[in-house]
């Protein structure tokens, strides 16, 4: 590729995997405060002793982060195989019939509501570059040069995992005995009304019913778990 193509590339290059990595992370995190919040919780519901509770917690740590890691490597690895066979498809299909395929295009203009000659002329302006990727941006939404990476996603959601389960591993474990629960219960909460906003500014949705779904769902999740482990352990109220 030449100098003058490099310069020219558009801004919007990288910005599908940031986004990949940034929705990874924001997952990762909201996963890790609610599921090692919830063991803890349901742990120290069952016994107070301090050890048992560290041991559980620790535990869903680790598996909870390599878990999550694993999950998303497969998921954008699956995701990324797709769009591969589509640029294959597309590439195949170019070089049998480029005029059939440029027919296409021009009919996916159409289909925005250009007139047939804005989208003839505009067909003919994104193909005289590179026809494959107007084809790919038009049918499948995807840019050749800016794939997903199931590694960084992994890394991302180990890293936000594992940064996220801290919160209620701390909160129950700092306090006196008697505070353990409602302080990991208040810990929790507040981590997933900041998790809520995020991941809804990034999809451009209401940040305050997320934040509410988050919010109640997860003191509804802590109240059961604590019920559970209460109910079949031995801590007295």
């Amino acid at each position: 590729m030449s100098t003058k193509e490099t310069q020219g590339a558009p801004a919007s290059v990288g910005l599908n995997e940031q986004l990949n990595k940034l929705r990874a992370a924001v997952l990762g995190a909201n996963d890790g405060i609610v599921s090692t919040s919830a063991v803890v919780v349901g742990v120290a519901g069952a016994t107070s002793d301090i050890r048992a509770v560290a041991t559980a917690g620790i535990a869903a740590v680790i598996g909870g982060a390599v878990s999550m890691a694993l999950g998303e490597y497969v998921s954008v690895s699956s995701q990324r195989d797709t769009e591969r066979a589509y640029i294959a498809k597309e590439t195949a299909l170019h070089n049998a019939d480029p005029d059939s395929e440029f027919a296409h295009l021009v009919a996916a203009y159409e289909a925005t509501g250009l007139s047939r000659e804005t989208a003839t002329q505009a067909a003919t302006e994104r193909t005289a570059a590179d026809p494959l990727k107007a084809h790919l941006e038009v049918h499948y939404g995807i840019n050749e040069e800016d794939l997903v990476n199931s590694w960084s996603a992994a890394i991302a959601s180990f890293i936000a995992f594992s940064l996220g389960a801290l919160l209620p591993l701390a909160a129950v474990l700092l306090p006196p005995d008697a505070w353990r629960v409602p302080v990991t219960f208040v810990v929790t909460l507040l981590a997933l009304a900041i998790t809520g906003a995020v991941s809804a500014r990034i999809g451009g949705a209401d940040p305050k019913r997320a934040v509410l779904r988050l919010v109640i769902g997860g003191a509804l999740g802590l109240a059961v778990t604590f019920g559970v482990g209460w109910a079949f352990g031995t801590t007295e109220l």
